[in-house]
């Protein structure tokens, strides 16, 4: 399990989006970089992204995985609201049945699909709020752009490019709209705006020889296989095959090497996979 939104890092084209912006603008207050963000993981960002690595003792590999994202923190927005705004809508948002809940003066008065985050990469449960909007942030991120005050990523809810993904547990821990919804509730709901996310709660299985069999030991078996670490089948057993492969897979990394997926594993063979397989979407 990854609490952290996706992985960024430099590839070619860019990555481009609202959270690349939360990150840079981060690094600006933290006086690592000098340009005004532009919501692109350029070349400038990686550097300024690698200092922060290097004074925080972190592995400097450019690359902004749950380890960074907790790590460079930062103080929550400022949210100004009038007396008028303040408490007029609330939403909830259930991961389980993927359905978004618009609530005003305690009224329910609108009900919206939803795609939300992966067993592996969850959306994270809690009391949250709007903290920024932002207009057409285009790609995955859809017509539309409305930041949470999750500290450690960077979380949203936001429309989509793959409407096909609705209804689905799919994301990197974010909540996609189709885009004539998001563009509806982002009119609607103003900065500050509470957002409750509830569901089951995700707990992420240490994996090693022996454990019953589960979903989540296919994953990582996929995972292992399509990095050519794995060539059994994809049978949810963690027995010898299967510990042979994590161990060159922790070898080749520079970690631990002892046949068991606990979390800096399994956050390594997360960003490894998508790196070759060049994931982008949040």
């Amino acid at each position: 399990m990854i609490y952290a939104s996706r992985f960024l890092r430099l590839v070619s084209p860019y990555l481009r989006g609202p959270d690349v912006m939360t990150l840079q603008e981060r690094l600006v207050e933290l006086g690592l970089m000098y340009d005004a963000p532009d919501g692109v993981y350029g070349p400038m960002t990686l550097d300024a992204v690698r200092r922060f690595q290097e004074l925080q003792g972190l592995q400097q590999d450019g690359v902004v995985g749950p380890e960074t994202w907790s790590a460079i923190g930062g103080s929550e927005p400022p949210v100004q609201l009038n007396a008028a705004q303040a408490g007029e809508y609330r939403i909830q948002i259930d991961t389980e049945r993927f359905v978004l809940y618009l609530y005003k003066s305690a009224h329910l008065v609108k009900t919206y699909s939803v795609g939300v985050g992966t067993s592996s990469t969850p959306t994270p449960l809690g009391d949250w709020k709007i903290t920024q909007k932002a207009l057409n942030p285009g790609g995955p991120f859809g017509t539309r752009w409305m930041r949470l005050s999750i500290p450690f990523g960077g979380y949203g809810i936001h429309g989509t490019d793959n409407p096909y993904s609705i209804g689905k547990a799919v994301s990197h821990g974010c909540v996609r709209m189709y885009n004539k919804d998001v563009e509806e509730l982002y009119d609607m709901v103003p900065i500050g705006t509470l957002v409750k996310i509830t569901g089951k709660a995700q707990t992420a299985r240490i994996l090693r020889i022996g454990v019953p069999y589960g979903g989540d030991v296919i994953e990582v078996q996929r995972m292992l296989q399509s990095l050519g670490y794995y060539k059994g089948d994809l049978d949810g057993l963690y027995g010898p095959n299967t510990a042979a492969a994590v161990r060159s897979f922790q070898a080749d990394k520079d970690l631990v090497v002892d046949g068991i997926v606990g979390p800096n594993t399994l956050e390594s063979l997360v960003q490894h996979y998508e790196e070759a397989l060049g994931v982008r979407n949040p």
